[in-house]
């Protein structure tokens, strides 16, 4: 049985009693809105508000004395110092595309649903609209609204260990916080939930990037041009778009890979199934390293012996639809990409007929 994917609805076990509200940093045009927004979640809806600390120093918020007693309110989180995962009902994003994938990765486990309003530059991930905040913020409340579960890639990072460090309450000595991370004997193992795409580059190097694929523990492919893509579905429409692949609906299950100006005439993006396992290694004889980074975070060098494990997340996103899934997308296609944008061909008049 294939599931039709407009039926995927948002349900309340019980009423939703707290929000997080993540706002972009450092953008003076969404003070008004992130404030309006919090008066109304805490005065009208009676919710408990979570935000990040470094929201609220800046300048304009902590000097606002009219929003002072809102400010109280709150409950503040730090970025890798508290854990808040069991403690939000649902997420409401102000911003613009990688703010929703800022919160993907506050959520290393299960991800609440997500609501995200179009502040930002390029919104292909945020449906809605500030202007009638109110009516739908109320309407997903009341659990009166469609989901698509955006798939998130599981990435495994195993390296060799070179340097001796020690682990002190979460801070390694070179001041790194140590979250997601396990110490083994010669190894070090980090882990990654990923929304939109891991990419492997060349990195400072001049020289080609040289890194074997592995799928399900047999070799496909190596890798010889700038570097490679491996996206979800959503992160599809991001780089992968740019580097010439296929655009996938969030709602099909599948790994695209993507090479980055290979030195091939014949290499092709593929999609492969949700649920294998991809592998991705430096060559024996690659002449340099790789770097990684994580829907853009997280960048690190990859050396010979490194390894990079992905497959698809038990744990997807839960995007609220402004609409539907199938009827979202187009119209992010159409008003973000100008999907098929051209002008008509004029019809033939009478004469030219005859």
């Amino acid at each position: 049985h294939i599931q039709d994917p407009a039926s995927q609805r948002l349900t309340w076990n019980k009423p939703p009693k707290s929000v997080l509200v993540i706002k972009k940093i450092r953008d003076a045009s969404l003070l008004q809105p992130f404030k309006e927004l919090c008066v109304y979640l805490t005065e009208e809806n009676n919710m408990i508000v979570y935000v990040e600390k470094k929201v609220l120093e800046d300048p304009a918020i902590a000097n606002d004395e009219n929003f002072g007693p809102v400010k109280k309110k709150f409950c503040t989180f730090r970025e890798d110092y508290d854990d808040i995962s069991n403690q939000i009902d649902f997420i409401i994003c102000l911003g613009g595309d990688g703010t929703l994938l800022y919160a993907s990765s506050l959520f290393q486990g299960s991800v609440p649903p997500v609501m995200a309003f179009h502040l930002g530059s390029l919104g292909f991930l945020t449906p809605f609209n500030f202007e009638n905040f109110q009516s739908q913020v109320t309407q997903v409340i009341e659990g009166n609204a469609a989901l698509v579960l955006r798939s998130r890639l599981k990435v495994k990072v195993v390296k060799e260990h070179r340097e001796k460090t020690t682990v002190q309450n979460g801070i390694e000595e070179n001041g790194v916080v140590s979250a997601n991370l396990e110490k083994e004997v010669g190894k070090q193992i980090m882990q990654y939930q990923v929304l939109n795409e891991v990419v492997v580059d060349r990195g400072p190097s001049s020289y080609l990037s040289n890194v074997d694929v592995f799928l399900d523990g047999h070799l496909i492919t190596t890798v010889q041009g700038d570097g490679v893509i491996v996206s979800t579905p959503t992160g599809s429409t991001a780089y992968a778009a740019a580097a010439g692949a296929s655009m996938i609906h969030p709602n099909v299950p599948a790994i695209m890979i993507t090479p980055i100006c290979p030195h091939s005439l014949s290499f092709r993006p593929i999609v492969v199934p949700a649920g294998v396992e991809l592998k991705i290694m430096l060559s024996p004889d690659a002449r340099n390293t790789a770097w990684v980074s994580f829907d853009g975070r997280k960048r690190q060098e990859i050396c010979h012996g490194d390894s990079i494990s992905i497959t698809t997340s038990c744990y997807p996103l839960p995007s609220i639809c402004f609409r539907d899934p199938v009827s979202d997308w187009f119209e992010s296609l159409a008003q973000c990409l100008h999907w098929n944008v051209r002008k008509k061909q004029n019809n033939f008049t009478v004469e030219e007929e005859e």
